[in-house]
């Protein structure tokens, strides 16, 4: 196994290496993993405990929660050959390098570029390049404000991408290139749609330098199924554990995440980044509860912290926990207000509340930060869809499926608003797309139902096939039990509607409900029986709806008349004894 230390070491080093290139995302990433390692007991000081307090709950649910399968011994963290820590060439780079970087870190792109034009080392060259890139990204940003709005589509592309790809593939062929090159490279292959030649740079990147979170989560997006992830040629390192863990969760298989988010516990006692991927699998889920708790230990650990708390803010939503969500949005907007998620939070808030302008302009808002933002394109769509304004909801999925064509809400959204506009075919299929992403989601098979019922199609087979997939989904609803039964009953299939409202009924006693279903429910199996001349067992349902007052009690004791009548051969008189 490898050891605390050892990893320790390795991500102290990367911390240096990738904060000298300015890759300060992968810095913070591996910064977080460096404090979520368990502190050995002699080592113990107020410096170095001070991250690691109250952040046990998560381990606790590991260790009770027997849902999780116990993951296989994974050669992820058996001891590999030690992947070499490349060496710098400080002396080569001296003073001009110091200088592009200072540049560089006042966002002058173009002039950190130029300082190190003449630069040969493979260090300035990446910078260099990164440089340039991002001067790219830059000025495409502010065309796409100057051409179409903020939040308007564009044809704005970075002018610096061909020119970069020219360079870094002479580079790579020539071999004077490093990881950190190659990371690069990956990247404009991407932004070109290259997606195979991406990806094999991002895995020749990995491979020879594994410690850079952010060539691991360009791989990431460029494996959209589980074949891809399964081609990739990934030498054996601890670090291939996150990435299969985050992997595994964008493509939905969430016990496969949270058995290596539980692997990775071993080591990583205490990191804030595996709780908050933890809580994200259990929302997918829709574990509502124990996600809301995981949320309050991360925030308790880390109060300022506003990466992925607009997934708790969807949790609280969802809860209609409307005075948590208010000390929420309040709490990110003074930490942070210029942040999307800040946005998102507020936005949540605003709809909970039913002001949809209000919420619409704070998606909006995220949306001008962060135009790839899938979250806030998606939430908007509702928004739009509250207000019965189908048209900017459909605009709002469709950028929603630009960002993320394997995103399931989005698909579903734009399902649901052709329904509104009477467009059951369009509705069938972008309902079809989002099952194909996620087949094992109930609310999509019932939303597909529903279609198949509307009068333009009146595909009833069809609807009972989606029905019956939803209960095998595991509809905690009820909806798909009820509507199996009514649909068989509408078909004179009395059997199979009887089988279906028995079924509904038994879930309604098992979970203390009542209302119309159940009366709906209970009269028909009476009147099933009755017909069948089980009267004994029509007896016991019709003696049920006489608890009910109003025209239930009326419809049981003229059903009990029947039976009797059917029993004796003439009317009962003495229907006074059934308590009424």
């Amino acid at each position: 196994m490898v050891s605390k230390e050892s990893c320790r070491n390795e991500i102290r080093a990367a911390i240096r290496q990738l904060s000298d290139r300015c890759l300060y995302s992968a810095a913070k990433w591996a910064g977080e993993q460096l404090v979520g390692i368990e502190q050995d007991s002699s080592n113990f000081t107020p410096s170095n405990t001070r991250f690691q307090r109250g952040s046990s709950s998560i381990r606790r649910r590991f260790s009770t929660n027997e849902s999780i399968s116990t993951p296989q011994p994974s050669v992820g963290f058996s001891q590999p050959p030690a992947t070499p820590l490349p060496q710098e060439d400080e002396v080569i780079d001296g003073d001009l390098y110091l200088l592009a970087k200072s540049y560089f870190d006042c966002r002058e792109y173009r002039r950190a570029s130029h300082v190190l034009r003449d630069q040969m080392s493979k260090k300035s060259v990446f910078l260099r390049c990164y440089a340039l890139y991002l001067a790219g990204e830059k000025r495409k940003e502010e065309e796409m404000v100057e051409l179409e709005g903020p939040l308007g589509k564009s044809d704005a592309i970075n002018r610096e991408l061909v020119s970069l790809e020219r360079e870094l593939s002479a580079l790579k062929r020539t071999g004077a290139i490093d990881s950190f090159g190659l990371y690069l490279y990956g990247v404009v292959l991407k932004e070109k749609g290259n997606a195979s030649l991406a990806r094999a740079s991002l895995v020749e990147s990995v491979n020879s330098y594994p410690w850079n979170w952010s060539a691991w989560s360009e791989l990431q997006s460029l494996c959209t199924s589980i074949e891809i992830l399964n081609s990739l040629n990934l030498n054996n390192h601890w670090m291939k554990e996150f990435f299969l863990g985050s992997a595994y969760q964008e493509l939905r298989m969430h016990s496969e995440s949270l058995a290596k988010y539980e692997y990775l516990q071993d080591i990583f006692s205490f990191s804030n980044y595996i709780q908050a991927q933890t809580a994200k699998a259990q929302y997918s889920l829709r574990e509502f509860d124990q996600v809301e708790i995981m949320f309050e230990d991360l925030l308790r650990n880390d109060p300022y912290r506003v990466e992925d708390m607009d997934l708790y803010s969807n949790v609280l939503y969802a809860k209609e926990a409307c005075a948590a969500l208010s000390y929420l949005a309040h709490k990110v907007f003074l930490t942070d207000k210029y942040r999307p998620e800040s946005c998102c939070i507020v936005g949540n808030y605003y709809s909970l509340k039913g002001q949809h302008e209000k919420a619409v302009m704070y998606f909006r808002r995220a949306l001008k930060l962060n135009k790839k933002y899938l979250s806030a394109w998606t939430l908007m769509g509702h928004e739009y869809v509250e207000m019965k304004n189908t048209s900017a909801a459909i605009d709002a999925y469709r950028r929603a499926v630009d960002v993320n064509p394997c995103d399931y809400r989005a698909w579903y959204g734009l399902g649901q608003a052709y329904e509104m506009m009477g467009m059951p075919f369009y509705a069938l299929h972008y309902f079809r797309k989002s099952i194909f992403f996620l087949p094992n989601d109930s609310r999509l098979w019932i939303a597909m139902a529903k279609c198949y019922q509307s009068e333009q199609l009146h595909m009833l087979e069809e609807a009972i096939k989606c029905y019956k997939r939803a209960v095998n989904c595991g509809d905690t609803e009820g909806i798909a039990l009820n509507q199996l039964a009514k649909l068989h009953q509408k078909l004179g299939r009395n059997e199979e509607a009887a089988f279906y409202f028995e079924k509904d009924l038994e879930r309604m006693d098992a979970e203390g409900l009542e209302g119309p279903n159940m009366f709906e429910a209970l009269v028909f199996l009476a009147t099933h029986l009755k017909t069948n001349k089980k009267f004994d067992e029509a007896e016991v349902y019709c003696t049920r709806l006489l608890d009910y007052s109003g025209p239930e009690k009326e419809k049981a004791k003229s059903l009990l008349r029947g039976i009797r009548m059917a029993q004796t051969g003439f009317p009962s008189m003495d229907m006074e004894h059934f308590p009424l």
